[in-house]
């Protein structure tokens, strides 16, 4: 078989946490990730010398990893550990019960008997005053080891194998005492000082290759012109004040740039683009600082790329930039690959996951091989955030598949330096069109109002700082100013309207929404003035749902797999696949969007398929409701070569009895009624939940909504 070249781009990145007021770090990620993730995603390459690989390591990031090794950084989580519990307030104890099982819950909580018996203790969905109320129940020790399983939960399982301190807390499991909380918390901070280093070592023996990302991870086409959104998506609405500052992005591609060099002794050659953002100004940026490559999306080339008629074999070749006369390298994210390893994989066994991803990769190899002489594959992804939906850290997954891949003939996995600098490109793209690698545009971080109000107060308070300076020159290089002007660096990451919107949500947002407003305000008080009074009021309204719409009144559709018309389903309930996600996003998925509801005797749904469907055959697909609550149970349909539902049945406690089909049908759409009386539900129940999952050959490749469910009250 043709040779595969396969370059895995793992993303290390998290944002500014500290509270430039205090100075204290608000939320605990950087130290947590560093001892979950960003040692041991280069650890485990010391047992496979064969693998080679791009680790993508944020500026951002690599300050906090700094200042928690040195013993600067400081989070309330910390300090929180830290305390004695005999000495705990009432409020460090809600704190405490409120925030200290941030955990995923299937692997790391419930695996572990105490840890799990807090979480019970406590209850698994409870409210502020309800723990306030029984902090009574709670003793001093368990305060305690809930304090120190906390922190341990986090710990890779690397060091349960290697750290002697580590393994003998989890072979403890409780009862801990104050010492062993504080040799637990040292052992963190040691790791955090460790990564670079380890990474440092894995990239002079020749086994990395590291990338960077500009320094506060901005979206870099945004900083040029806020404008440039509009070249993605033509209608799209736009904050009041037009923001357009490209010596802002080039100050963190610059300092990006300086900073590696520092710490690694070295340039880097290539740039993941904050989330895998570009524009032909952010080109010609980029191209000053030196780099040789960048890397973005699919999505990206299939808009960019004249003349290509669409031809999806183009994605696995490299492609020359040259955009008025600056040139790049760039490659593009297979984001259907990508999206197996951070959303569905975890869901399957190891065994079945890595034989699925490697026959695709040989897949590809063969597909391309006609326009493609030497094909290259780049999976890009967050090397951090999918590893906790998987069972053992992704350990189990990950040793597996760079075992496999170690001793294949076809595949070689490739930093992409070396791949670009022994198979130069012979494609140029010369107009690049701008968006990200969500969805080929930006929508997740302008358009919203909640996002325009960001870069309507970042735009205020840039207009400000240089006002100031145009009437006080004479300040210009004081301390002062450049810690406003480090600020207000600091605001302009991504990670704020991330959460801004309607299209991502987390336990976190009203922190964020804080840590954002107050570097805005400091940028005022570096200069001696008062900060205007909108900046001390959320941008973020109220606490979100997922964007799941619920129904508001009862419906009673006609099952014909095609609207029949358009009040049928008018109040129903909605979800939208991909706006349920926190720190990361599903791209390709086959659900697009559903539609909900209920009478007195049925569950009515309507699937929306997304166009990825058209790729898949119907035949090989098995679509789920999987109910949750009052029962478990799982309603199935699947379809015949001719795309007619030819199977529909309903599975409980290990007995399959069929529904009849006039209550399913498919023409356009999915439309299904469920009788009450199929489920078997207790008379004495509040809500059903249930959620939607479509298997491919018996294996889940994806559900939907992601980490939650549906519910509705019963009728």
């Amino acid at each position: 078989m043709k040779k595969v070249y396969l370059a895995f781009l793992w993303h290390q990145h998290q944002p500014i946490y500290k509270n430039p007021l205090t100075g204290i770090y608000e939320l605990p990620w950087v130290r947590l990730h560093a001892v979950k993730d960003y040692y041991d995603m280069v650890a485990i390459l010391d047992n496979y010398p064969k693998i080679k690989a791009n680790i993508n390591l944020v500026p951002s990031l690599l300050v906090q990893l700094e200042e928690y090794a040195s013993g600067k950084a400081k989070d309330k989580f910390l300090n929180l550990t830290l305390k004695d519990a005999q000495t705990l307030t009432d409020d460090e104890k809600v704190f405490i019960l409120m925030n200290f099982f941030m955990a995923n819950r299937d692997n790391m909580i419930y695996p572990y008997s105490r840890y799990l018996q807090l979480l019970e203790k406590r209850g698994r969905q409870t409210t502020e005053a309800e723990i306030r109320e029984s902090l009574d129940y709670f003793k001093v020790e368990d305060f305690r080891d809930l304090q120190v399983w906390f922190n341990l939960t986090w710990m890779d399982p690397y060091w349960q194998k290697t750290d002697k301190i580590i393994c003998s807390l989890y072979n403890k499991g409780r009862d801990f005492t104050e010492e062993e909380k504080r040799k637990l918390i040292e052992k963190q901070l040691e790791i955090c000082g460790m990564v670079v280093q380890k990474h440092k070592e894995a990239q002079d023996r020749g086994q990395i290759e590291i990338s960077v990302t500009p320094f506060y991870h901005p979206i870099l086409p945004l900083l040029c012109d806020t404008n440039s959104a509009r070249q993605a998506t033509p209608s799209i609405n736009l904050p009041l004040r037009r923001f357009s500052h490209p010596e802002d992005a080039a100050w963190h591609i610059t300092n990006a740039v300086s900073y590696y060099e520092k710490l690694f002794g070295r340039k880097p050659f290539g740039i993941w683009p904050s989330e895998g953002s570009v524009s032909n100004t952010m080109v010609e940026l980029i191209s000053d600082s030196g780099i040789k490559w960048i890397a973005t999306d699919e999505a990206i080339l299939f808009n960019s790329a004249k003349g290509i008629n669409g031809d999806r074999r183009t994605l696995f070749k490299p492609f020359n930039l040259n955009i008025n006369e600056k040139k790049l390298n760039i490659i593009f994210r297979d984001h259907g690959l990508s999206d197996l390893i951070g959303f569905v994989y975890y869901k399957w066994n190891v065994e079945d996951a890595v034989a699925d991803f490697i026959n695709k990769i040989k897949n590809i190899g063969e597909y391309a091989e006609n326009t493609c002489e030497y094909p290259l594959v780049s999976v890009i992804l967050d090397g951090d955030n999918c590893w906790e939906y998987y069972k053992n850290d992704g350990w189990d997954f990950l040793t597996k598949l760079y075992e496999k891949l170690s001793s294949d003939t076809v595949i070689e996995t490739v930093k992409i330096s070396e791949y670009l600098e022994k198979f130069p490109p012979n494609s140029t793209i010369t107009d690049l069109t701008a968006g990200s690698w969500i969805n080929g545009n930006f929508g997740v971080w302008i358009g919203h109002n909640e996002d325009n109000a960001s870069w309507d107060y970042l735009g205020m308070a840039r207009d400000f700082l240089t006002t100031f300076l145009e009437n006080n020159p004479e300040l210009k290089n004081s301390s002062n100013v450049q810690e406003a002007w480090k600020m207000l660096y600091i605001a302009e990451g991504s990670d704020w309207d991330w959460w801004y919107g309607d299209d991502h949500s987390s336990d976190n947002d009203a922190t964020f929404d804080f840590i954002y407003r107050q570097h805005l305000i400091k940028v005022y008080e570096c200069l001696g003035q008062h900060p205007p009074d909108v900046l001390y009021k959320s941008i973020r309204s109220g606490t979100r749902e997922y964007n799941i719409i619920q129904p508001s009144a009862f419906i009673s559709p006609k099952i014909d797999g095609k609207v029949t018309s358009f009040f049928e389903w008018n109040n129903s309930g909605y979800y939208e696949v991909g706006h349920s996600g926190g720190s990361m996003h599903q791209v390709s998925t086959l659900l697009k969007s559903f539609n909900y509801g209920i009478d007195i005797k049925n569950l009515y749904l309507k699937i929306n398929l997304s166009e990825v469907f058209s790729q898949e055959s119907l035949a090989n697909l098995t679509f789920n409701v999987n109910f949750s609550s009052p029962v478990n149970a799982k309603v199935s349909f699947e379809f015949d070569s001719n795309s007619k539902i030819a199977k529909f049945f309903i599975m409980s406690n290990g007995q399959s009895k069929n529904i009849n089909f006039e209550n399913a049908a498919f023409e356009k759409i999915i439309e299904l009624s469920i009788p009450f009386a199929e489920l078997n539900l207790p008379d004495k129940y509040e809500n059903i939940e249930f959620t939607v999952s479509v298997d491919k050959n018996n294996l889940e490749i994806e559900r939907c909504p992601y980490q939650l469910s549906i519910v509705i009250p019963k009728p």
